[in-house]
C-alpha cells in the first residue's frame, strides 16, 4: 500500500513493535497525533507520513473488511490520507482522538465507495441480461432481496439516530471487526465507556428495531475481548 507522500509505506519493518489497533507504542519523544496535524497544516509533509505510519495499516484493515476488495481498500485509504493532507483543519481535536475521527472517516468513504462500485455494476449489465429478468417470473429471491432492502435501510435509519459517540462504537465493533478493546484503543476513552456505549446503543436499537428482528438477548456487547 503507498503512502500519499511517496516516501513511507506502513505495512513495512519500522524497527518498532506494531501492537495494538489503534496505533503501535512509540518512543516518547516522538510527537503526539494533534501535533503532528498541526504541523501538517503548516505544510509539513513528514507529518503526514508520520502519521500515515502510525494509521496506515488499522486503517487499509478497516476499509478492507467494509470493501472486500484489496485494491478498493487501497484506494480508500489513500483517499482518506490525502483529504486529511489537503484540509487539516477538518479534525477538531476538541471533539475526540484523531486516531478516533480517522477510522470514522475511513468507515464513510469506504461505504460510499462500495456504493459507487454497486451503482457501476448496475450500469454495465448487458441489456439482455435486463430483458431476460423482466420476461422471467419474480421468484421468492426477488421477494427475499427486497425484504433485506428494506430491512437494512432501516437499520441505518436507526444507526444514524444514536449519538455520535455510540454509532461509531457500534460501527467499529461491527462493521470493522474490532473487538472492544480495541475500540477502547482507538477511540481513546477506556474500555469501560465503551462497553457502556455499545450497551446503550444496543438498547437504543432494540426499541427501534425489535419488531423487525424479535427481541435481542441482553448481552449482545458480548463481554471484554
Amino acid at each position: 500500500m503507498a503512502d500519499p507522500t511517496g516516501e513511507r509505506d506502513p505495512s513495512g519493518p519500522r524497527g518498532r513493535s506494531h501492537d495494538g489497533p489503534g496505533r503501535p507504542p512509540r518512543p516518547l519523544a516522538e510527537p503526539a497525533d494533534d501535533t503532528l496535524v498541526r504541523r501538517m497544516a503548516g505544510g509539513d509533509s513528514t507529518a503526514l507520513a508520520a502519521l500515515y505510519d502510525r494509521y496506515g495499516r488499522p486503517a487499509f484493515s478497516l476499509a478492507r473488511r467494509i470493501c472486500a476488495d484489496e485494491g478498493i481498500a487501497e484506494d480508500v485509504v489513500q483517499e482518506v490520507f490525502l483529504a486529511v493532507w489537503r484540509d487539516p483543519a477538518r479534525f477538531d481535536p476538541r471533539r475526540g482522538a484523531f486516531g478516533s475521527w480517522l477510522m470514522t472517516l475511513v468507515h464513510h468513504k469506504s461505504v460510499d465507495a462500495v456504493r459507487r462500485e454497486s451503482a457501476v455494476r448496475r450500469r454495465t449489465v448487458p441489456a439482455s441480461d435486463d430483458t431476460d429478468d423482466r420476461s422471467a417470473p419474480a421468484g421468492p429471491g426477488a421477494d427475499q432481496a427486497a425484504l433485506g432492502a428494506v430491512v437494512a435501510g432501516q437499520v441505518r435509519d436507526a444507526l444514524g439516530a444514536l449519538p455520535d459517540e455510540q454509532r461509531e462504537a457500534l460501527a467499529l465493533a461491527y462493521f470493522g471487526g474490532y473487538t472492544q478493546r480495541e475500540v477502547a484503543a482507538l477511540v481513546g476513552v477506556p474500555l469501560g465507556t465503551v462497553k457502556s456505549r455499545m450497551f446503550t446503543g444496543i438498547q437504543k436499537l432494540r426499541g427501534k428495531l425489535g419488531p423487525l428482528f424479535g427481541d435481542v438477548p441482553g448481552d449482545a456487547t458480548g463481554g471484554a475481548r
